[in-house]
């Protein structure tokens, strides 16, 4: 089993990945996947060595037959064997691919943006031995990339992909995503700043809701920068301010009408 959960590039994945594409996880399938060819050649190299032990003149034959079919199935599990060793799956922060093919190269590739929905599958013999089935869901009707089967310790690689999709930064402190720490920008728009500050509503010594920060709303900064109203305080009680802008002032006082004429009784 291969597994990588860093950004080192795998050989022969350098020609599938495109320039600034950060690589999530590579992994080559699971070793059960040559269970099979490794137990079929055992079984046929003990059959071979037990008939060609038993043979006789007359039955010479089939001993050669025997070994014949040995050497066809251990070139079949050194076939197996280059196979495995040049197929990856690859996830990226673009895209899900698909690397296979001994003598002809192929890739299948589908966008991040188009995962609908991506399940896996565990078998009782991969919850034993630890590899799973990947299965994706796209929105469009024909996919290259519909089931990646052999899937190591995929309860990671599931996280790790799904993590990637919905742009989940993990917790601070975990191990397994030390390289994102520090990734905070600081007041230049430059990584490795500093932690974003706490809600300023918050009591002093701590934060009572440490997940809410200050947001901006363009709109009401414009609104405040043009308000003229002064600050104001009432004479019932001298600690609460209001503001008072000049025309509700000018409507409180109302209007300067000038004299009154007396009335006249006709």
């Amino acid at each position: 089993m291969a597994f990588m959960r860093s950004t080192e590039v795998p050989a022969g994945l350098a020609p599938i990945l495109l320039p600034g594409e950060k690589l999530v996880t590579a992994v080559r399938a699971h070793w059960g996947k040559l269970a099979e060819p490794v137990a079929t050649t055992l079984l046929g190299l003990i059959a071979a060595v037990w008939v060609d032990s038993n043979v006789t003149k007359a039955t010479q034959a089939l001993g050669t037959i025997f070994w014949w079919l040995f050497f066809a199935l251990l070139a079949r599990l050194l076939w197996c064997l280059l196979d495995w060793s040049h197929n990856w799956f690859v996830a990226t922060d673009k895209r899900l691919l698909l690397r296979y093919g001994l003598i002809s190269h192929k890739v299948a590739m589908m966008p991040l943006l188009k995962v609908t929905d991506m399940s896996y599958v565990r078998s009782i013999p991969g919850q034993f031995l630890g590899y799973g089935k990947f299965v994706l869901e796209s929105a469009g009707q024909d996919q290259a990339l519909r089931e990646v089967k052999w899937v190591p310790n995929p309860d990671q690689t599931y996280r790790d992909i799904c993590a990637e999709i919905f742009h989940i930064v993990p917790p601070p402190g975990d191990e397994d995503f030390e390289e994102l720490d520090g990734e905070f920008p600081d007041d230049t728009g430059q990584p490795g700043g500093p932690t974003p500050p706490v809600s300023p509503i918050a009591p002093s010594g701590g934060s009572a809701y440490p997940d809410v920060h200050r947001t901006h709303n363009p709109i009401q900064d414009r609104l405040d920068s043009y308000s003229r109203a002064v600050p104001i305080q009432r004479p019932s009680d001298r600690s609460e301010t209001v503001y008072e802008s000049d025309d509700l002032k000018r409507r409180r006082r109302g209007a300067d009408t000038g004299p009154i004429s007396p009335r006249s009784d006709d």
